[in-house]
Order: structure tokens, then C-alpha cells, then sequence
């Protein structure tokens, strides 16, 4: 039985589909002598190499909570001293899904199993993730209900989202997209600045016991109702 080369490499747990694909765009993968390409098949007896070396099975799927602090850069580029690898140094190859930027804090996950990562991620499976964030100044009605509505950001706009103020300067989000640096650029738009920015929940899943540069494995609950959330998200 044969699978397709991008789903064999982000089963084996070196990283995800999307990542996969751009390896083999890069030339960066071989299937036995053969360059790999998009859309290729592997049967059981193929060997995949990437940059010249054996691709090896995936060892014992992981699924990590890790509390990020700020100075963190959720990159696998080792050469980046701030990288998250580096910082949670687990001893088997994990990444990151999806990304925290480095002035922000507060819970991803990461893992070795390259097939959740799409899922969890793409807008259009309605996958929540929720954010504390504390402005430069105080928030008014007319901020939260034009965050709620959506702000044009990039040229896009962002889609409806939940809004909760909790203070005089900061308020609760809920996304079910996540664009690059999506809850500063939609305050900058409005004229605020973000102070801090937290993120408290991804899924089912919160920041509770989770002390800020520490992480922990998920639950056996926790991979059980994360299996039937995304049971029916597109890859």
C-alpha cells in the first residue's frame, strides 16, 4: 500500500504536510535515487531521504503545552538563539503549530505528528483560540463592536470574532482565524497599541497549571477530545 510522499514525511514526524511540500519544492527530497516530487506515491519498501539523509519512522506521537514566555521565536531555525526548539529541548524532533510571535506569550503547542497541524489550523474548521490582551489606553464601545465586526488589515478583512472588555485598557478575543500578527495589526488600525498580549486557550485546551516557561504533555482526556474536534477538519 502506498501513501503519498508529503503524508509519509509528516507521518515519519519531521514536520507537517505544508512544510513537507515546500522540502520538495526546494529539491531537498529523494525518494530511493529518485527526486521527489509533488503528488509522488511511497510504497513500504522506498526510502526517503531529506538533504541526503534516511528519513526515520516516527517514534511515539507527543503532544505538547508549552506556557511561551516573550523572547521566544516560535522557529525550528536552530541558528536562531531565541528558537523554541532549543528552549523546550525535548529529545525527540517536534515542532511548533503554528506560530506565537516573539513579543507575545502564553500557550502553543507542539508535536511530531505533522497530520493534526492543517486542522487545527485553518480558519475554515472554526478552531477557537483566545487571547488576554492589555492596551495603551482605554478601550470604548465603539472599539470592541468594530473588533467584532472585522477591521481590514493588509488588504484583508478579519472575519467576526468575540470581544470582551475586562478592564479599562484590556479585553478577551476569540479567533477562529489567525493571521501574522492579527490582534496588533486590528488595534493599531483602531489607534491602539498592544502592551501585552497572552494567549489563554487554544481548543479545549488553557494555560491552567501551566507556570509561564514550563510545559506538559497533553492529557490522555485531553488527545481523546482533541481526536473528536478535529475529526471532521479538513487537512
Amino acid at each position: 500500500m502506498s501513501i503519498s510522499i508529503n503524508k509519509y514525511i509528516s507521518d515519519s514526524g519531521f514536520c507537517s504536510r505544508r512544510q513537507a511540500d515546500a522540502l520538495i519544492e526546494q529539491g531537498r527530497v529523494y525518494i530511493n535515487e529518485q527526486l521527489a516530487l509533488k503528488g509522488n506515491r511511497v510504497e513500504e519498501k522506498d526510502v526517503v531521504y531529506i538533504d541526503d539523509e534516511p528519513l526515520k519512522k516516527q517514534n511515539k506521537v507527543v503532544y505538547i503545552a508549552l506556557n511561551k514566555p516573550k523572547g521566544i521565536t516560535c522557529t525550528t531555525d536552530r541558528s536562531d538563539k531565541t528558537n523554541i526548539i532549543d528552549f523546550v529541548n525535548f529529545h525527540q524532533r517536534i515542532f511548533p503549530i503554528g506560530r506565537l510571535d516573539k513579543l507575545s506569550d502564553g500557550l502553543i503547542f507542539l508535536t511530531n505528528d505533522g497530520n493534526i497541524v492543517n486542522k487545527i489550523l485553518r480558519s475554515s474548521n472554526q478552531h477557537e483560540k483566545q487571547y488576554l490582551v492589555y492596551v495603551d489606553k482605554p478601550i470604548t464601545q465603539e472599539f470592541v463592536d468594530t473588533m467584532k465586526k472585522g477591521v481590514k488589515i493588509d488588504g484583508v478583512w478579519t472575519k467576526k470574532c468575540q470581544v470582551i472588555p475586562k478592564g479599562k485598557n484590556a479585553f478577551t478575543i476569540i479567533l477562529k482565524q489567525g493571521l501574522n500578527r492579527q490582534i496588533r495589526k486590528m488595534c493599531e488600525t483602531l489607534g491602539y497599541k498592544v502592551i501585552t498580549l497572552t494567549r489563554t486557550r487554544i481548543m479545549h485546551i488553557t494555560l491552567h497549571n501551566i507556570k509561564p516557561g514550563t510545559w506538559r504533555f497533553f492529557t490522555p482526556q485531553e488527545i481523546k477530545e482533541l481526536n473528536v474536534l478535529l475529526k471532521d477538519s479538513n487537512n
